[in-house]
């Protein structure tokens, strides 16, 4: 369980006490047109000590379906504990996020710059702004993202195999599917974890896109994890998902074997059965139309919604392995 915290802490150069709300901002560089640009960091405290979380969205300026669900849980008062504190950064990536790109204008992911510098790139400043500034109050980081490049995931929990505390806080969240990977160089997840902060990243729905059930199923996962903590203050009719969470221990992509266009015929989340049909690849004559069958038997967390594909593109993520 997170630690108990209910003294005054200082964030970005500001004091906060228990019972008080702050809008702060991360100010790293103007606009080339000399407008400033601000990181909004929305603090909210109770007067009851707790357990102190940290959602953020946004690190990928195209990745708007996670800003939306940190943005809901601002509008809805969620993030208004019930004990400890809870922050909120909805866009990280605030340059990415005017400029519609996934990237920093100067082209890098700041997923992959972490843990930052104070005198390296653009990217590599906030990130260390994040790291030094804000990191260090959470007990647990809930980081939302979605899937890029036109492919659509299930709404699903991602971090590394063997981690009871993880698995038991993805089990109060209840996404429909938890696959375990890997932490990757220089990413948030993996600097997180070599400050012994626990952090869960979420996946859901696409680039450029929101979509109702992804940005549900964050939402609700929120309001089960603050209520699994004793931090919830509004009400929750539904405290318990529909489905049982999925535990992945291995999945692959299935590429296509043709360039064309595609067109999907599997429903999101589903499962299907090895040789089953999930679509095709057409030519634009009518000359030529190929089924894509399953490869392997197992529950679909990813699909390509790209109307245009080539030879080689993944197509369907398909998980491989459950956890028993």
């Amino acid at each position: 369980m997170p630690e108990v915290k209910s003294d005054v802490i200082h964030i970005l150069g500001e004091a906060i006490k228990p019972g008080e709300s702050r809008e702060l901002n991360i100010d790293v560089a103007n606009l080339h047109t000399s407008s400033p640009v601000n990181i909004p960091v929305i603090v909210e405290r109770s007067k009851k000590p707790g357990p102190s979380v940290l959602f953020t969205a946004g690190i990928h300026g195209d990745e708007v379906n996670g800003v939306e669900i940190v943005r809901q849980l601002i509008a809805k008062g969620i993030n208004k504990p019930k004990c400890g504190t809870i922050i909120c950064m909805p866009v990280i990536n605030i340059f990415g996020f005017i400029n519609l790109k996934r990237e920093f204008p100067d082209g890098r992911d700041l997923n992959r710059v972490f843990p930052g510098s104070p005198s390296g790139s653009l990217a590599g400043r906030v990130a260390h702004k994040l790291v030094k500034e804000v990191v260090p109050h959470a007990d647990l980081i809930i980081d939302f993202h979605t899937g890029g490049s036109g492919r659509f995931n299930a709404p699903q929990l991602r971090f590394t195999k063997d981690n009871k505390d993880l698995n038991e806080l993805a089990k109060a969240f209840g996404a429909p599917f938890v696959l375990y990977s890997k932490n990757l160089s220089k990413s948030f997840r993996t600097t997180c974890a070599k400050m012994g902060k626990p952090l869960l990243l979420f996946e859901g729905g696409k680039s450029f896109h929101i979509d109702d059930i992804v940005t549900n199923s964050g939402v609700n996962g929120s309001k089960r994890i603050l209520k699994h903590l004793g931090m919830l203050k509004t009400v929750f009719k539904s405290t318990k998902p529909k489905k049982e969470c999925i535990f992945v221990n291995s999945s692959k992509w299935q590429r296509a074997k043709y360039s064309g266009m595609f067109k999907a015929s599997v429903t999101i989340g589903s499962y299907v059965k090895k040789e089953d049909m999930l679509g095709n690849i057409t030519d634009p004559y009518g000359k030529f139309n190929y089924f894509v069958r399953a490869s392997n038997s197992g529950y679909i967390i990813n699909v390509n919604e790209s109307p245009i594909v080539y030879q080689g593109d993944a197509l369907f993520h398909i998980t491989t392995k459950l956890k028993k």
